[in-house]
């Protein structure tokens, strides 16, 4: 007769389970009874230290929404005006020089505009560069109350630049992304398709609200005002334009102004922001 072997075997296995099942049992027993009170001064009275740490990770998250530009949409109401920026008469002028289109500018391009009979002192788009830097770098633009800016071109072209854009520092980096959007009439950002910057119909009139008011700068203005006063007076529920001229000389030329107000500087642009 054979020996079940195989039976006795298995009755051992079971009979060590046991052993191991109850000694994991108590071992999960004296844990709990080591927690309760560690649960129940929780309960009871909340520790300092998770109150600091969410206070930290708030504060941290504050200071990303607001950290440099682009500049996050706020969803907080404001209950002050908006603010709209038009820059007029840009010099902004695509040519094709030697074997590639370039944008002209006074410095690299005297040659070539003196022999097609233009004044080099025209061709200024480093104007409308800092122009755009001061204006998305302002505390306007940073308090959210900058809705667009808009530029038109010496020669009629008008875009729209959204508030929340990067512009390159660098003067350079600056004129390749103007010679792209003359020529592709828009630029869109990074791995999306939102688009940056884009090349509109005229007249820039459309794109108002409807309750605006429409204030140029002249340096040949009479009307000579302190721009927070006269801010302060027209009223939160009225949206402000400001038209401002980006070429090197001359003055603003549009009929849909309706005050003018003398800028103590020759930059307008530094004299709003």
């Amino acid at each position: 007769m054979v020996r079940p072997y195989a039976i006795k075997g298995k009755k051992r296995k079971n009979r060590g389970e046991k052993y191991d099942k109850e000694e994991q049992e108590h071992e999960e027993q004296v844990e709990e009874e080591e927690r309760e009170p560690a649960k129940q001064a929780a309960i009871e009275k909340p520790t300092e230290e998770v109150e600091g740490k969410e206070e930290e990770e708030g504060g941290e998250a504050g200071t990303d929404e607001l950290e440099g530009i682009p500049i996050a949409p706020s969803d907080k109401k404001n209950n002050k005006n908006g603010v709209i920026f038009v820059l007029e008469k840009a010099s902004l002028e695509v040519a094709k020089v030697g074997k590639s289109f370039q944008l002209l500018n006074s410095d690299d391009h005297a040659n070539f505009l003196r022999k097609n009979n233009k004044n080099p002192a025209d061709y200024r788009p480093d104007i409308t560069h800092q122009a755009l830097l001061s204006i998305l770098d302002s505390p306007v633009n940073k308090a959210g109350r900058l809705q667009a800016v808009y530029v038109r071109t010496e020669k009629g072209v008008l875009f729209e630049v959204k508030p929340h854009v990067r512009i390159p520092r660098t003067y350079k980096r600056f004129s390749g992304i103007m010679l792209q959007l003359l020529q592709k009439l828009n630029i869109t950002a990074v791995g999306k398709r939102e688009k940056l910057l884009r090349v509109i119909k005229n007249p820039v009139t459309n794109y108002f609200p409807v309750n605006s008011r429409k204030i140029g700068f002249s340096y040949s203005s009479d009307k000579l005002a302190k721009m927070r006063k006269y801010v302060d007076a027209v009223g939160d529920d009225v949206n402000l334009v400001f038209v401002v001229g980006a070429m090197a000389h001359g003055k603003i030329e549009v009929d849909y102004i309706d005050d003018f107000i003398a800028s103590k500087f020759h930059i307008s642009y530094l004299y709003v922001c």
